[in-house]
């Protein structure tokens, strides 16, 4: 059975942002740091790399308030796929970033402003207050990064969560997941 566009919706770091490589490319060069995607296996990356708390904390709040100024790039296909979802219905972002206007910018930035036109996109500030969000919004199926966050989601009637393969969620959890957005698509076209 194929999901139509307008019943899924999409976390952004991770997902639809691809938030590591930005991390990775700014430890080396800004902070003379050497991070490889596999030593990434935590959520909480602090809890995995051999970088003081204050560092990370640092180039995530730059992430976070300068997506655009820090280079962040979607992920592969991302675009492709969510220009051909914008055709079908709204597209719907749920994002546990407290701010809601960097990436709103960003998002207008990497999509263009015709299929930006198409976007709903709600900054809730936390991770664990989504499943809210998904029902108000009217989705059945959220795809997410965090393995957590789908373990929660999953526990709520009527959403289905879909774990986006990632070094730091191999291994905690037993949910569908994607590894790219041509798998997406092909969840959603045939």
């Amino acid at each position: 059975m194929r999901i139509h566009p307008s019943l899924i919706g999409f976390d952004i770091d991770g997902v639809v942002a691809d938030t590591m490589e930005a991390f990775i490319r700014i430890a080396a060069s800004d902070y003379g740091t050497i991070v490889l995607p596999e030593q990434i296996t935590e959520f909480q990356v602090e809890d995995c790399l051999d970088m003081a708390p204050e560092t990370v904390a640092e180039i995530f709040a730059r992430l976070l308030e300068e997506p655009i100024a820090c280079g962040l790039q979607m992920m592969p296909y991302a675009r492709k796929v969510l220009s051909e979802f914008s055709w079908q219905a709204p597209l719907t972002f749920i994002t546990a970033r407290p701010q809601k206007k960097p990436i709103a910018r960003w998002l207008k930035r990497e999509l263009g402003p015709q299929v930006y036109g198409q976007v709903r996109l709600i900054a809730t500030g936390e991770h664990d207050s989504k499943a809210e969000h998904i029902r108000k919004m009217g989705l059945a199926v959220f795809v997410d990064d965090r393995a957590q966050t789908c373990l929660q989601l999953a526990r709520e009637e009527g959403i289905s969560p879909i774990v986006y393969r990632q070094p730091w969620n191999r291994g905690r959890h037993a949910l569908p997941e994607v590894e790219s957005w041509l798998g997406i698509r092909r969840l959603c076209f045939a």
